[in-house]
């Protein structure tokens, strides 16, 4: 196997696992910076996954190759919906965050899977015959070297979440939109005296990463599961959360810490092809995605800062 081969499957591997983590982080990034702790990621991906699995068994035959593209957009909405729970909980009853946030991932799995019991008489569905797969950019796959690593056999998902990552950081700090929205986060009794409304500041930062964290659910079951079941979604979502910390609450930072969690997760998969790294037990593999995320949140928690009254409650003054 020569360099490019293997970079080449490296590439295309890790952009598979990043793309579900790019989606749900950006979503992160913008509920936390519009002041709104949103650790119910996993629960929000639970549903998408679901979602979408229904969808695109249902209509296959019926969409062809925009089943998954469609599926995804029916994740994302499955789980704009869910997130109205911790919107209205954390902004209208001013709830605390973590405990709601809690309670959606708490929820989505036995939510998920009574459902499917309902539907299919199992406790899991069957595996779609319509995936992402594969795909290859015309003309820049043509390019020697860079070509075939990273245009060639790639997930069209994750440059779509790249793509995103850019218009989102451009909204976010370039915009007057992204201003409102970061000074619900920053500083939302300022933001209210200016003629700021916060709640809705806050209700699309929590609505935006509902329809994104769904996205990546759906984009996971619909390019790697391929099924739904109760351990589909386990730990993606936390994963995420921890790329929003890593990328310090910024879109860009959050997709190259996903790019980053992607990449440790395909290892584990494809390590036994790998010279070197096929000689470590798969044990010590398969761990090593969740081992990162916690060294990472260890070493860079304290040093990263979020808005300042991010989890902090606001009532609007009378």
């Amino acid at each position: 196997m020569n360099l490019i081969t293997i970079f080449t499957l490296i590439a295309s591997s890790t952009l598979v696992y990043s793309a579900p983590l790019i989606f749900t982080s950006l979503g992160g990034v913008y509920s936390e910076n519009s002041g709104i702790i949103n650790i119910g990621l996993e629960g929000i991906m639970t549903i998408g996954a679901f979602s979408s699995i229904i969808f695109n068994l249902s209509c296959a035959s019926i969409f062809g190759t925009a089943t998954p593209w469609l599926g995804a957009l029916v994740g994302g909405i499955a789980g704009l919906i869910f997130s109205l729970l911790h919107a209205i909980a954390t902004i209208n009853f001013h709830a605390d965050h973590i405990i709601s946030g809690t309670v959606l991932n708490l929820l989505a799995p036995p939510l998920g899977v009574f459902l499917i019991k309902a539907l299919y008489d199992k406790g899991q569905t069957e595996n779609i015959t319509a995936n992402f797969g594969y795909f290859s950019f015309p003309v820049f796959s043509n390019i020697p070297i860079i070509g075939p690593i990273l245009f060639k056999d790639t997930s069209a998902p994750a440059w779509c979440g790249i793509i995103l990552a850019i218009i989102l950081a451009w909204i976010l700090f370039k915009t007057r939109f992204g201003l409102r929205l970061r000074s619900a986060g920053e500083n939302p009794q300022a933001a209210d005296t200016l003629g700021i409304n916060v709640y809705k500041m806050r209700y699309v930062g929590v609505l935006t990463s509902g329809f994104l964290g769904g996205i990546g659910g759906a984009i996971f079951a619909e390019a790697i599961s391929g099924n739904f079941s109760v351990s589909t979604i386990v730990g993606q979502g936390f994963m995420a959360l921890a790329a929003v910390i890593f990328g310090k609450w910024n879109p860009i930072g959050a997709m190259l810490s996903s790019i980053f969690f992607g990449f440790a997760q395909s290892l584990s998969i494809i390590g036994n092809q790998l010279p070197l790294i096929s000689k470590i037990p798969s044990v010590y593999m398969q761990i090593a995605p969740y081992l990162i995320t916690i060294i990472v949140l260890v070493i860079f928690f304290g040093k990263s800062v979020a808005p300042a009254a991010d989890g902090v409650n606001f009532i609007k003054a009378k």
